[in-house]
């Protein structure tokens, strides 16, 4: 940021490989004030985050729990006033992306490296929400997106 202000990050995935791929992009939020946000409290700890985020898990089979889970990611976004929010997925991720742009944050979506056929359901929205947005795979890039700028993993 031009003000000399330390950017503020919320970076925020589902536990599994998501959180595999967010946390290998770790050393790009350097210089950076980053908030962590997962669904597993135990990926915090094995990363030595230690104000880290919790948020309740959800997919598109439980309309509850996604609903808690969105209003926990907008709580978030709300609470801590992200410049930047950032996801490499599930549906959490998009909560929270969705929570950013309602806000007016840059949100930005990698999707993750696994969709190699196809991009998922939640990259798929992410389309309409994201300020960039991106795939890890050249031939799932299209001009008006998603782009390609490389693979984390």
């Amino acid at each position: 940021m031009t003000d000399g202000k330390r950017r503020k990050i919320l970076a925020a995935s589902s536990g599994g490989g998501h959180w595999e791929q967010l946390m290998a992009m770790r050393a790009a939020f350097d210089g950076s004030e980053v908030i962590f946000a997962t669904t597993i409290p135990g990926l915090l700890k094995k990363y030595d985050i230690r104000d880290g985020l919790v948020l309740p898990d959800c997919s598109r089979d439980s309309i509850t729990m996604s609903i808690r889970c969105f209003f926990s990611a907008f709580y978030i976004v709300l609470k801590h006033r992200p410049d930047v929010v950032i996801s490499t997925g599930a549906a959490p991720g998009l909560f929270c992306l969705l929570a950013g742009k309602l806000t007016g944050k840059r949100t930005i979506w990698i999707d993750s490296v696994a969709n190699v056929e196809k991009l998922s359901l939640s990259g798929k929205l992410a389309g309409h929400i994201a300020t960039l947005w991106l795939t890890q795979w050249q031939h799932l890039s299209r001009p008006d997106g998603p782009h390609y700028a490389g693979a984390v993993l």
